[in-house]
């Protein structure tokens, strides 16, 4: 291992607290050798393994995550990040939750660069590894990436959320990206008793990971856990540039003042929770340019009506203007449900839940008889 290397397995032994099996598959398998020769990290900047090797092997190892692909691929883009890999304490962190095996065979969504997949394969071995990208440029770089590290896995080009029935059924399902509907077909090819991890959100939330059992009668049911963000599946995906859209200075808004701080609604519990109960709604935060000025303004747009509210936050001040526009009042909707998760004893994100069936998805606070929301 590089320096470099073994700082990160260290780091992951005291950050996420490795078991044996997981800490030798991390010692094997070197992060750089999956990674491209352009990657950009958190900030923006983008680094070049041909102009600047030590920098790009140095933020290889760095516990940070680093977009590999924009726009699907397409040179003409805006510059949307549409593939990443990972933070590795993420990464870490799933595997360890998926609570899987030698003699378990595995699903997983999303290859990306196929990092993910090599750890797995590691531990496994390649026949119990089946993993489907829907990128063909990612999924062929992934076969590349793998083999040349020795491992050969089942790398399938498609649509994850159709999983890969050919190979069902599977003992375990991870997925590293996002979704709003928990596949069906995951749970039609998983074990009675396997288990499922995938980042779940909605348009106002994306930060979960939901930990699903699934049972004897077709249904998925677990608890929500970590504070987690990853890129959506693609015809999942949250719509862009949303506030440019639909918010205007031209619209006859209404204007009216509050008095609530912003240090309680966006704490990421009650933002959860919020989110419960507007899910279909955006959710942008946009920060003044002077770095120095600590004002902001939250958006709430709703693609559907047109809605859309702002929250224009001066940090100390003792009230803050809001603006709302069209026929949903998304900022009082946004205080309502808020108050909800007050008096419902500031729930943590670890007490609510979901139950996954074939024709229905239910979201439930300490019981699934608890129904905050549910979604066909």
């Amino acid at each position: 291992m590089t320096p470099s290397h073994e700082k990160l397995v260290a780091h992951l032994l005291q950050a996420v607290g490795l078991p044996p099996h997981w800490r030798r598959a991390f010692e094997f398998v070197e992060r750089h050798r999956f990674l491209p020769d352009q990657v950009t990290l958190p900030d923006g900047t983008t680094v070049d393994r041909l102009s600047a090797p030590e920098q790009w092997l140095g933020v290889a190892y760095d516990d940070i995550p680093l977009v590999t692909q924009v726009d699907d691929g397409a040179e003409d883009g805006t510059g949307y990040p549409t593939s990443s890999a990972s933070m590795p304490s993420i990464v870490a962190d799933m595997l360890r939750r998926l609570e899987v095996h030698p003699g378990m065979r595995v699903l997983e969504i999303g290859t990306g660069t196929g990092y993910n997949t090599a750890l797995l394969a590691h531990l496994l071995g390649d026949e119990a590894v089946t993993t489907v990208e829907v990128d063909p440029t990612l999924a062929e770089q992934a076969r590349v990436n793998l083999m040349g590290t020795g491992f050969v896995p089942l790398v399938v080009t498609g649509d994850g959320t159709q999983g890969w029935p050919a190979r069902a059924p599977f003992d375990r399902v991870i997925s590293t990206a996002a979704v709003k509907r928990v596949p069906y077909h995951w749970i039609a090819q998983s074990q009675p008793g396997g288990k499922i991890l995938t980042p779940w959100g909605n348009a106002f939330h994306n930060g979960v990971l939901a930990d699903l059992r699934v049972g004897s009668r077709g249904t998925a049911s677990g608890r929500f856990c970590g504070n987690v963000a990853f890129m959506w599946v693609r015809h999942q995906r949250t719509p862009g540039q949303v506030v440019a859209t639909y918010v205007s200075d031209e619209h006859e808004f209404r204007v009216r003042r509050t008095g609530m701080q912003p240090n309680g609604p966006l704490a990421f519990d009650a933002n959860f929770a919020i989110g419960l109960h507007m899910p279909t709604v955006i959710n942008v935060i946009e920060f003044h340019e002077d770095e120095d000025d600590q004002r902001f303004v939250m958006y709430l747009v709703d693609p559907d009506s047109g809605s859309w509210a702002s929250w224009h936050v001066d940090p100390g001040a003792a009230s803050h203007e809001v603006r709302q526009y069209g026929s949903r009042q998304l900022f009082t909707e946004f205080e309502t449900a808020y108050q909800w998760w007050l008096d419902s004893g500031r729930p943590a994100v670890d007490r609510f839940g979901m139950t996954v069936s074939v024709d229905q998805q239910t979201v439930w606070l300490d019981e699934a008889a608890n129904v905050i929301s549910s979604m066909p």
